[in-house]
């Protein structure tokens, strides 16, 4: 590593545990730190305002869990398509440009949910989505090795898990945003309440039942008043598309900032990518087993948060019976969970080495999984929540194993572990598919056994970390 006060001309990134006399971050670094850690409450926020979508697209179009899935497949598609691009991109050009164009696209798909809830088209609101997150795939393939190279590499990994706490808070502002000013505010919704009370019967019923007795109420809604009900989806949809107008606004306000903002340039200018190297960088990284073991873990990591966030809403009102606001509201609580304990893992790692602690922590997530499933009820709501704590440190842990010892490969193996993130448009639509089945348990809801899905996510990421510590020696 070749460092002098203003350029680093070799990223190397390491996952060791640091040593008392290497700082986190150095002072040098710190205003751009700060302004780079901004941009991660950005995806938070998206990720989260977007998850309580499934439920509400699946009322207000009266279409199937597995059809309200194509928001998580459209959502994360972005990363799938747009990630190796990215990072090709950054590397002939700067993380500054990278940043700035992630911005870009990232407030051009917000805005298209204007003309999306204008049309009361899904399909455009789909299209929307995949838009913004091709700019968000741009920002997460700029930041984390941005965020890892702005010191030096024994610190790495407590730097990106510091930045990377910052994201919780964008979540919960979305969670929070999602619960206050849409979920609650739906005309879906209040008519359900309504139904609900108008039938005292459903009192004696399960809540499963009343799940689909509300449904087919809305059906019936929609076929007898067809005008009516097409005023309450003109509505809700102006009520979602508020929001992402409004991040909208804010994403302009920080490209303005980044625009005028002197970044360090960590990658040198001599680094532009020719054919030969990108195909010589893609042979080195296929051949570094600990790297594709990543970014398979990362992928089942990814589908695992987005399956228990997304499907929370539906175990809350399946299995306990709260409305769709309610349920949210304990998303939030499992938010604030996995933000607190983000700040204690990267605490704990300066202890316990990376591969060990993912290992404990997915150990963990299985176990509470297995109550959510089996249990039901408020304490399978409460196991639920309490993955969220086991899931904190994963993300940037995987990232940082998954990326020891790149040097200069760190920007393009990156988007790799960024394009993994497409695990979380693959599997929702697998678990809304078994939420729409028969019940794979005899007496369990199907929303409750549709959790064997996260199970089998953190089987994956435990044997990771088993790998990492004993055989990759992480």
């Amino acid at each position: 590593m070749n460092t002098n006060a203003n350029h680093i001309t070799d990223v190397e990134i390491a996952t060791n545990t640091p040593t008392k006399k290497e700082k986190i971050i150095e002072s040098k670094y710190l205003i751009p730190f700060l302004l780079v850690a901004t941009l991660f409450p950005l995806w938070g926020f998206a990720n989260d305002v977007t998850n309580p979508l499934v439920k509400a697209f699946k009322d207000i179009f009266l279409i199937s869990n597995a059809q309200s899935s194509l928001v998580q497949f459209a959502f994360y598609l972005g990363y799938g398509v747009m990630a190796i691009p990215a990072a090709i991109f950054i590397r002939n050009y700067s993380y500054k440009s990278g940043i700035l164009l992630g911005l870009f696209l990232y407030a051009v798909g917000a805005l298209l949910f204007i003309p999306a809830s204008i049309y009361m088209e899904f399909g455009f609101f789909l299209a929307a989505l995949w838009i913004l997150t091709c700019g968000l795939a741009l920002l997460e393939t700029t930041a984390n090795p941005y965020i890892l190279s702005m010191g030096h590499p024994d610190t790495s990994t407590q730097r990106l898990n510091l930045a990377q706490a910052f994201n919780p808070i964008g979540s919960l502002t979305g969670m929070f945003i999602a619960s206050s000013f849409i979920l609650s505010q739906l005309e879906v919704e209040k008519f359900r309440a309504k139904e609900k009370a108008a039938n005292p019967e459903y009192a004696n019923l399960l809540p499963s039942e009343v799940d689909g007795k509300l449904t087919q109420a809305l059906v019936d809604f929609s076929t007898n008043s067809p005008q009516a009900h097409q005023a309450m989806q003109a509505a809700d949809l102006l009520t979602i598309r508020g929001p992402y107008v409004a991040i909208a606004i804010v994403v302009a306000i920080l490209f303005a900032v980044f625009l005028f903002s002197k970044l360090p340039q960590t990658i040198s200018h001599d680094q532009r990518l020719t054919k030969k190297e990108l195909k010589e960088t893609f042979a080195r990284l296929f051949a570094n087993k600990c790297y594709l073991e990543g970014v398979v873990a990362q992928a089942f990591y990814v589908g695992a948060q987005i399956m228990c966030w997304t499907f929370i809403i539906h175990y809350g009102i399946t299995s306990v019976g709260l409305s769709a606001a309610d349920a949210q509201s304990y998303n939030m609580v499992a938010m604030g969970l996995f933000l607190t304990s983000r700040f204690v893992c990267t605490f704990l790692l300066a202890f316990i080495r990376p591969g060990q602690l993912l290992m404990i922590l997915a150990a963990g997530g299985f176990i509470l999984t297995l109550g959510t499933i089996f249990i039901g009820g408020m304490t399978g709501l409460y196991c639920l929540i309490g993955v969220s704590g086991c899931m904190s440190l994963m993300f940037p842990t995987i990232y940082g194993i998954a990326l020891k010892g790149m040097g200069d490969d760190a920007s393009l193996a990156s988007a790799g572990l960024v394009m993994a993130i497409v695990g979380g448009a693959l599997m929702p639509p697998l678990q809304g598919t078994l939420i729409d089945g028969s019940e794979l348990l005899s007496g369990i809801p199907s929303v409750q056994t549709s959790f064997v899905l996260p199970l089998l996510c953190f089987v994956v990421i435990c044997c990771y970390g088993y790998r990492a510590h004993n055989k990759y020696n992480v």
